[in-house]
């Protein structure tokens, strides 16, 4: 009888993570950061029909990179949950936690038991009624899930960004202070972002309602100057 060939598990994990890792690096990256009112959320996208940036809730938005098809399904499934549960109960027990940790328990099973991987990383980013309460998690290809503070980069590039982003925070910048960092620390500097290549939302800091908005092309080049 012949023996089955045996590779050991610390091998599989790698070769999972290396196999996630490429596939990630491959697409273009994107940022968030808290503001003054509220949280930006800004990616590199020609595209005008795919999303990288979406709502998942009232406060809450979303936001991925790798994979488009499978990203989206993992938006699809959380906008799925989060009407489910504000519907069974008070659409104030929908947060940004709990969800978190629904993608992180998803995005790990799928990672130790499935063959191919996701090739996605994830933003779940809600903003508070106060800025302490503001919050961004962001979700690896593994189920790992990091609480960051005032900014996030995700995708291949996100330690250049974060390295140009330096270590200071935007929390009392105003909207327009606050894009023309994140499109700078997006493109680097031997080159520019023009408006038709970026994606760029905003949660706002409102009192009720839904919070997110999208800012279009004509409104960055204002913001850009």
């Amino acid at each position: 009888m012949n023996m089955p060939f045996y590779v050991p598990p610390e091998q599989v994990m790698k070769d999972r993570a290396d196999y996630a890792q490429k596939g990630i690096a491959r697409g273009r990256s994107l940022v968030a950061a808290e503001f003054s009112e509220g949280i930006v959320l800004c990616a590199e996208n020609p595209s005008r029909n795919l999303r990288k940036i979406s709502e998942i809730y009232d406060r809450i938005g979303f936001a991925g990179v790798g994979r488009y098809n499978e990203y989206d399904q993992l938006r699809i499934a959380g906008i799925r949950h989060a009407d489910t549960k504000g519907y069974n109960y008070s659409r104030d027990d929908v947060d940004s936690q709990t969800l978190a940790n629904q993608y992180a328990q998803m995005l790990g099973q799928i990672f130790t038991h499935e063959m191919k991987p996701l090739e996605v990383e994830i933003l779940v980013a809600e903003v508070g009624f106060i800025a302490d309460n503001d919050r961004l998690f962001h979700i690896r290809y593994d189920g790992s899930v990091t609480d960051e503070d005032d900014f996030v980069a995700l995708g291949g590039d996100a330690e250049a960004i974060l390295e140009r982003l330096g270590t200071n925070s935007m929390k009392s910048a105003n909207l327009q202070e606050c894009i023309k960092t994140l499109v700078a620390a997006l493109a680097g500097p031997d080159r520019e972002l023009p408006p038709e290549q970026l994606e760029v939302a905003v949660i706002d800091r409102l009192d009720d309602g839904r919070c997110f908005r999208r800012i279009e092309n004509g409104e960055i080049a204002t913001l850009l100057g």
